[in-house]
């Protein structure tokens, strides 16, 4: 096991541990995950869009290769935050990624909320359930709490990371200027190979 990842499930197992201790003593929580020119861990999940419940196959991320992926990793639908994220995503989505990018949601809601979120902001791409958090984990966007934290990566055509933000701010403008920096160089780079 490679050193990063045992320092990680360290501190959260001790995290986890000081939580169901009722301590209120702060426990720091290193966020792991692929890093910029780490291959992406592969996955494969079911998913909803606004007018599909459940389509398959499931997604899996080896069969996008040789396209750019945007996986964002997010807590709940509905709520205001997660909703300010993917309404911009679908509001921006000709800016920010254009239509040869596939892009992801993910968050460990069910199918069917997932497909009620996805027709209520009018989503142009596929929400995917990981109620388990098994993806999330291996991409530390896993919260203890059951939840994700809010994640975003690029993976390139060639199936590596491009790039990450642990701590995406939906809120923040800068936020989605980076992600459509990051984007547009994901695709210069596998452009013409």
């Amino acid at each position: 096991m490679n050193r990063r990842l045992l320092i990680g499930l360290l501190l959260v197992q001790t995290a986890t541990l000081a939580a169901q201790s009722g301590k209120d003593n702060p426990v720091a929580v290193v966020v792991s995950g692929p890093r910029a020119g780490d291959r992406a861990p592969d996955f494969s999940l079911p998913w909803s869009t606004r007018d599909v419940t459940g389509g398959d196959p499931w997604f899996s991320l080896s069969a996008q290769r040789g396209r750019v992926v945007v996986v964002a990793f997010y807590p709940r639908d509905f709520t205001s935050g997660c909703t300010a994220e993917m309404k911009t995503f679908a509001d921006q989505h000709a800016d920010l990624f254009g239509e040869d990018v596939v892009v992801v949601g993910i968050s460990t809601d069910s199918l069917s909320t997932h497909r009620r979120f996805a027709e209520e902001l009018g989503l142009p791409f596929r929400l995917l359930s990981d109620p388990d958090q098994a993806v999330s984990k291996r991409y530390g966007s896993a919260d203890p709490g059951g939840y994700n934290r809010r994640t975003v990566y690029v993976v390139g055509r060639n199936g590596k990371v491009a790039y990450s933000d642990r701590q995406f701010g939906a809120l923040d403008p800068k936020a989605y200027e980076r992600l459509k920096q990051a984007v547009q160089a994901a695709r210069r780079e596998g452009a013409g190979s």
